[in-house]
């Protein structure tokens, strides 16, 4: 039998090779290793695979690139896996199933693509992320680590942590899913539909992390953007977990991300969506948000990812920022805020109300939530009371809100944008569209 062929690149391809193969391939075998290992060695199958990437990138340079790059990591992974399995002297019961299983697959040419087979696995994965016997602040974390495939530095950096904080988390985190047991399956009857609310709870964290970063010096993080995306569409394209609410997330996160080419200039300064040119929203991205939509009104219950969506979907519709229809938008957050009261959803409503009832109204209805509670520390409450404080002609109470928000954490180019419009206000120009 001849040897499989290999080719032969410089250390700078095989860099970018084994690049591609961490960010689009890792989590997929990670989750496989996870099948025939179980949730408890969730630790294991990610050092191997780490350790895997390492050698092609030791071993491709001289050796050339295999014909089945994946195989290779996933032999080496594999390979791995049993020696630290036989260190750890586990039951060859699980080292002759991962033997077999691996065998199988190195059988396979070529690798599937991330719509098929292992769509399962992931979808598997991201139920054990999610697992309530985890606490809030780690699911978001081992999601992007064990589901997306990210670093412990670059989830630091999203999530503006400590890479130590971070680790410490992930650590914790595998430890409860081993100690409690917890299985590498889809839930079924009611504790699917429990699972799949937090669930997408964090897929809509992950986007919301991507598309408006909080600090730093990016205004959006679009490989947040992307993953959240992708890991929702696969839950609405599997038949166990198509709920009409799944489209509307998905619909949601397309709509929104349209803008997104839009959001700044060439500078890389950020638009606000009165500035938007709307030529540069992404059709495609438009069209697949208004099927997902259209797939998300078949159930009978109607989920705050509903609202929101056709709230997006309104502006969507609009051909310019003077065609919103704000009334319906509006009451798009009137049903919102029925379905769940969020301090954040009561301040757009009052941007909404802004728009069909005027400055005046909107400022008491803001004034009524309060300056104290989750409102008091976030930085857009503040931008949001400058604005109507400077269409109402106050100025003082306008740079006073401003001041305020300047004083609070920020992505730089919001920043920015508020630091213009504190000197456009204390030079006495008229207020711009909002």
């Amino acid at each position: 039998m001849s040897a499989t062929p290999r080719r032969l690149l410089g250390q700078e391809a095989v860099d970018d090779a084994v690049g591609g193969l961490a960010r689009h391939r890792y989590a997929a075998m990670v989750a496989r290793l996870v099948r025939a290992l179980g949730p408890g060695q969730l630790e294991l199958a990610e050092d191997v695979t780490q350790e895997a990437l390492v050698r092609a990138l030791r071993a491709w340079p001289v050796q050339g690139v295999p014909r089945e790059p994946e195989a290779w990591l996933f032999r080496v992974a594999k390979n791995l896996a049993l020696d630290g399995l036989r260190r750890r002297r586990v039951g060859a019961a699980i080292e002759q199933e991962l033997a077999d299983w691996a065998a199988a697959r190195e059988a396979t040419t070529p690798p599937p693509p991330d719509d098929e087979a292992p769509a399962d696995d992931t979808l598997r994965m991201m139920f054990l992320c999610a697992h309530p016997l985890l606490a809030e602040d780690v699911r978001l974390p081992l999601v992007l680590k064990s589901v997306c495939g990210f670093g412990n530095s670059e989830i630091a950096a999203a999530l503006l942590t400590k890479e130590g904080t971070i680790a410490q988390r992930l650590t914790r985190a595998k430890a409860r899913l081993a100690a409690e047991g917890a299985r590498f399956e889809l839930p079924r009857g009611d504790e699917l539909d429990a699972r799949l609310d937090d669930l997408l709870a964090v897929l809509y964290l992950v986007f919301n992390e991507g598309y408006r970063a909080h600090r730093g010096e990016a205004l959006v993080r679009v490989e947040l953007v992307y993953e959240a995306l992708r890991l929702a569409r696969l839950l609405a394209a599997h038949p166990a977990t198509a709920r009409p609410d799944v489209h509307a997330l998905v619909a949601l996160m397309f709509l929104s991300g349209a803008r997104l080419p839009a959001r700044q200039d060439a500078l890389g300064e950020l638009l606000t969506l009165a500035e938007q040119d709307r030529a540069l929203w992404d059709r495609r991205w438009l069209a697949a948000g208004g099927a997902h939509l259209a797939r998300s009104l078949g159930g009978e219950r109607l989920s705050v990812y509903h609202a929101e969506a056709a709230i997006a979907s309104l502006h969507a519709a609009a051909p310019d920022y003077a065609s919103t229809d704000w009334p319906a938008i509006l009451r798009e957050y009137e049903r919102l805020l029925a379905l769940r009261d969020d301090p954040v959803a009561r301040l757009n409503r009052v941007v909404a109300l802004a728009k069909v009832r005027g400055a005046r109204a909107a400022l008491t209805e803001l004034e009524a939530l309060g300056d104290e509670g989750p409102l008091a520390e976030y930085r857009l409450r503040w931008a949001v009371r400058a604005q109507l404080a400077w269409d109402l002609g106050e100025t003082g109470e306008a740079l006073r809100a401003l001041d305020a928000a300047l004083a609070l954490p920020c992505a730089e180019p919001e920043r920015r944008v508020l630091e213009r419009r504190r000197a456009a206000v204390a030079a006495g120009e008229p207020p711009p569209a909002w």
